[in-house]
């Protein structure tokens, strides 16, 4: 494993969640990312995001960990979810809340 796939690894099995982004949670540079940080944050989910456009070596290397060709990138507990389409999707039928609480992550104004 290289070192960019170590870093990858254990970025996603030390964090709960993790977002793969392109700019930060702050300052969302693309509009995928930002629809991603969106529902996030309407959830009140504590991620870590990684700006995958500060290290040329990480945004191919996410491409090559999750065998997806795009990002946002999104991972619960070291599983990768999805990319934005269908975190929106799944976020849209509830489905997004119900698979953070099943991981045992607190989500805002869920019972």
């Amino acid at each position: 494993m290289s070192g960019i796939a170590e870093f990858i690894a254990n970025e996603v099995k030390s964090n709960d969640v993790v977002l793969f982004m392109k700019g930060t949670p702050q300052f969302p540079q693309c509009g995928f990312s930002g629809q991603v940080v969106q529902m996030l944050d309407y959830l009140g989910v504590d991620y870590k995001g990684i700006n995958v456009l500060a290290d040329a070596d990480i945004r191919q290397g996410i491409k090559d960990y999750s065998n997806w060709p795009t990002i946002p990138q999104l991972y619960i507990k070291g599983e990768f979810v999805g990319g934005c389409d269908i975190i929106r999707e799944m976020f849209q039928a509830g489905e997004l809340q119900g698979a953070l609480q099943e991981q045992g992550i607190t989500v805002r104004g869920a019972a």
